[in-house]
């Protein structure tokens, strides 16, 4: 049992008013700069009230930014990380718990270790390969002597060649893979009683069938919460799309909002335009949360619930 005395219960809520703030204060000090003109945001003293701007900097954000074309982008983004994970993870676990074969810990394990390997590590691999998704069987080929023999045989070189830079199949294919969703279906895999197999196999019900009908309906809650944390992750996305995409009418949101603030040089040793900049960044923020509050109750149920 928690101890409840008079000093913890105000130890408890002071620390819960503390990182309220330190989470809320950021977010009051961009709306106030969001509806405030660019004389008023750069002013010393800082004036810490809102203005009458707010309308005016968000449709200037929205224009400047080209927001329309980016956020059907950056939902494609998400909407295809998101399912792809979710599938994705759902069958690597089913097949590590499910199927009793030899490797199937030493395959959970480095699906494991790979959490370690953030994109960050991976991106000059990970961008060779988009730039020719086929590029290792072209290799196989070449190793293996097959596309000399064909070359020889028929005087046509064999040259494979994928390009998937500036595509939202280059956007998504390379996010797909997720260690985390992966953990969080084993883990709960792992608690489906032996005698609900027992059941569906007396019933005639194959793998897919034991999937689809058992599993899936009992994993609703995990998938939520997974969905959840992937769509906020997949909408961030920055460094990825900065570098596989060159034609605009691919970009997405979190690199668009990094253009909204030109460094100097480009305005010609001026002030950037925060107010604008601010007001993007409140504009940006709305999908992410609005996907959080309504999710809000099944995700902390696929987090913490033992209901099976």
């Amino acid at each position: 049992m928690i101890e409840r005395t008079p000093v913890l219960n105000i130890a408890t809520h002071a620390i819960l008013a503390a990182g309220l703030i330190a989470l809320a204060l950021p977010i009051y000090l961009v709306f106030v700069a969001s509806t405030q003109t660019l004389a008023e945001v750069t002013a010393i003293p800082s004036r810490l009230l809102p203005s009458d701007q707010f309308f005016v900097n968000v449709k200037a954000a929205w224009i400047t930014a080209d927001f329309g074309t980016k956020f059907v982008n950056s939902m494609i983004l998400a909407v295809g990380v998101v399912t792809g994970k979710v599938v994705l993870s759902a069958i690597t676990a089913f097949g590590i718990v499910f199927f009793d074969h030899r490797m199937r810990m030493p395959v959970f394990w480095l699906v494991f270790i790979t959490l370690m390997l953030p994109l960050e590590v991976r991106i000059v691999p990970t961008y060779a390969v988009a730039a020719n998704a086929l590029s290792p069987f072209q290799a196989m080929l070449d190793w293996s002597g097959l596309t000399w023999l064909i070359e020889k045989a028929t005087s046509i070189r064999v040259s494979m060649e994928w390009n998937l830079l500036n595509s939202y199949t280059g956007l998504i294919l390379p996010l797909v893979a997720t260690a985390t969703g992966t953990f969080l279906y084993r883990q709960f895999f792992l608690t489906v009683p032996d005698e609900l197999v027992e059941a569906a196999k007396m019933d005639g019900a194959g793998p897919l069938r034991f999937l689809r009908e058992v599993l899936i309906p009992l994993s609703v809650t995990n998938i939520a919460a997974l969905a959840t944390i992937m769509f906020v992750y997949s909408w961030n996305q920055y460094l990825w799309p900065l570098l596989i995409t060159t034609d605009p009418n691919y970009g997405v949101v979190a690199v668009e909002l990094g253009r909204l603030v030109p460094d100097s040089s480009s305005t010609g040793g001026g002030i950037p335009n925060w107010h604008i900049a601010m007001a993007g960044t409140l504009i940006v923020m709305v999908p992410p949360i609005i996907v959080v509050i309504f999710m809000q109750r099944w995700f902390v149920r696929g987090l913490i619930s033992a209901d099976k």
